[in-house]
């Protein structure tokens, strides 16, 4: 950029200069001199190949030698100065400076709370859509120029800066906003888990206070990320093999499990019961060896199907899971189920295929990789399928929307088969068939300025109060209470008439749009003591116009 600029101005310097020096003469015939700022003007247009005018004299032969010369030299430079920035703009490291400029001036303007997001993969694109319809503010890091370009040209609803770099150097981290107050988690979600590893550290060492959550692959990247506290370590392999026993075990947690996660409005997906008994394993990776581990510890006789010897467990049949041989060798016409878990699509569906002539009844449990494949799956009336970019983002949303809520779950699984059906009943029964919304709050100055206020001046609210419809008291609102945290202590479906204190964490579930009206008492100080005390109703144009709103008022 410095050479073309520097022709440029020499150019004119020197085109200025001669016409300042050239005498000429005016019409008087007296003798007279271009000052500099004419000078400058004349060789502007000049160079500019507008043309000439405003001249006030005639030049003389010098003057005019001058500016032939003058025409020639500043067209060449224009010329040269237009050809070199035109292929600055079009080299590559130009491009991507320019890039990263408007991406780090992207990143400083944000105004709200964002998450970094390394990876931009299957999960990362599931994971980024998930936020943009939930509100949540991300910021991309991806090594492939491919995946960038697909997140710039979506309409997600947000304003989302993405950049084309390697996360796990600390400079682009940084770049991305990792030392920004407003920075509140990182997530690496790439497809290597070294690369994991190392943003995994680098955001703990440069900002050891807000959550990483990071994904693994492999037993190995599990324990190094533990090894250094790494918040949340997310295996999506061990993580269905976990839900498919869990499934088995007690089913009304499984679903429940998916109903909380789920974005409100959703219709309520119906329970998942795989059978127990034999099942058949095809492909003993790292998928297949956790679905294996999950079933035999649940009491299922498991048979497994492996083409590597060398990999395969003892016992194994060693072969293809595509052929009707090794399957009949394996039992798949007295096997309850079989699971497909090989690395390639193709195989996985022939596999599936395959069996389910050999045994129309079994039940189909079914890895896949790839989104695009997603309608040929659902066609194959799979009853189960893990697809890792799904199960990844299922474990980390509720961690970035609604991290009680991600605590609940966890205690959750240790619930037996009827509470979480008698839960379940309850969700439906107020919800319909739809997925409900769950919403989490704090005792505290921020979320609940009303019941804080109270609390702290000796008065009482209980959990029971805060159900109550804030323009109607004697109608409760559409929700449960689910968690309630205080200090160390977990409380689940706690009792409604507990007293709140400050400090108090709760996780609510409810129908669509409870969330906003039980606002109101939060953050309201009449609406608190009218649905605690029954006192009415509360003055203000907007609270008059909510009163006569409510049922049999006149």
């Amino acid at each position: 950029m410095r050479a073309p600029l520097i022709v440029l101005i020499s150019a004119y310097s020197i085109s200025v200069l001669g016409l300042v020096l050239i005498p000429g003469v005016d019409d008087a015939g007296n003798p007279w001199h271009f000052d500099f700022f004419h000078a400058f003007y004349f060789v502007s247009f000049m160079g500019s190949t507008i043309g000439f005018g405003e001249i006030p004299y005639e030049f003389t032969a010098g003057q005019r030698l001058w500016v032939s010369f003058c025409i020639f030299f500043t067209v060449i430079a224009w010329l040269y100065a237009i050809g070199r920035i035109l292929s600055l703009m079009q080299d590559p490291a130009f491009t991507r400076a320019t890039t990263e400029a408007r991406f780090i001036m992207a990143v400083r303007n944000i105004s709200q709370p964002f998450t970094i997001v390394c990876g931009y993969g299957e999960a990362g694109n599931l994971l980024v859509r998930a936020m943009a319809q939930r509100n949540l503010q991300p910021v991309v890091l991806d090594k492939v120029q491919a995946n960038i370009d697909s997140l710039l040209l979506e309409n997600l609803g947000l304003d989302i800066p993405g950049f084309c770099a390697d996360a796990s150097v600390t400079r682009h981290l940084l770049e991305a906003g990792l030392r920004n107050p407003l920075c509140r988690s990182v997530v690496a979600i790439t497809d290597i888990d070294d690369d994991n590893v190392k943003i995994a550290i680098t955001a703990k060492l440069l900002r050891p206070l807000i959550p990483v959550i990071a994904r693994a692959g492999t037993r190995e990247a599990v324990d190094n990320l533990d090894s250094f506290n790494t918040d949340h370590i997310i295996n999506a392999y061990e993580a269905f093999g976990e839900h498919l026993a869990m499934a088995q075990r007690t089913p009304s947690v499984h679903l429940l499990h998916a109903w909380l996660i789920s974005l409100p409005g959703r219709t309520l997906q119906l329970p998942v019961t795989p059978p127990v008994g034999k099942w058949v394993i095809c492909g003993y990776g790292r998928f297949g060896s956790s679905c294996a581990r999950y079933l035999e510890a649940e009491g299922n006789e498991v048979q497994v199907i492996e083409t590597r010897a060398e990999k395969a467990p003892e016992g194994a049949i060693v072969g293809r899971g595509t052929e009707a041989g090794p399957l009949i060798d394996a039992g798949i016409r007295d096997a309850v189920g079989i699971i497909a878990g090989t690395n390639s699509d193709t195989n996985t569906l022939s596999a599936i295929m395959t069996a389910r002539q050999l045994n129309p009844g079994v039940y189909i449990a079914a890895r896949q990789d790839r989104r695009a494949d997603t309608e040929i799956f659902q066609a194959a009336g799979i009853d189960l399928v893990m697809e890792p970019s799904r199960i990844i983002v299922w474990r980390i949303l509720p961690l970035l929307n609604t991290p009680l809520l991600s605590r609940f779950l966890r205690l959750l699984r240790s619930w037996g088969e009827d509470d979480a059906r008698a839960l379940c009943e309850r969700v439906q029964a107020i919800c319909g068939g739809v997925t409900p919304e769950t919403w989490s709050f704090a005792v505290d100055p921020d979320s609940a300025p009303a019941v804080y206020a109270a609390v702290d001046r000796g008065g009482e609210a209980r959990i029971r109060d805060l159900q109550r419809t804030p323009t109607d008291r004697e109608t409760d609102l559409p929700c449960i209470p689910l968690l309630l945290s205080r200090g160390d202590r977990n409380h689940t479906r706690p009792d409604p008439d507990m007293a709140l204190e400050r400090g108090d964490r709760l996780l609510f579930t409810g129908r669509a749009g409870t969330r906003r009206a039980m606002s109101w008492t939060l953050q309201n100080p009449k609406a608190l003591e009218y649905v605690v005390t029954g006192n009415d109703l509360p003055d203000g144009t907007i609270w008059r116009w909510l009163a006569k709103r409510r049922p049999g008022a006149v």
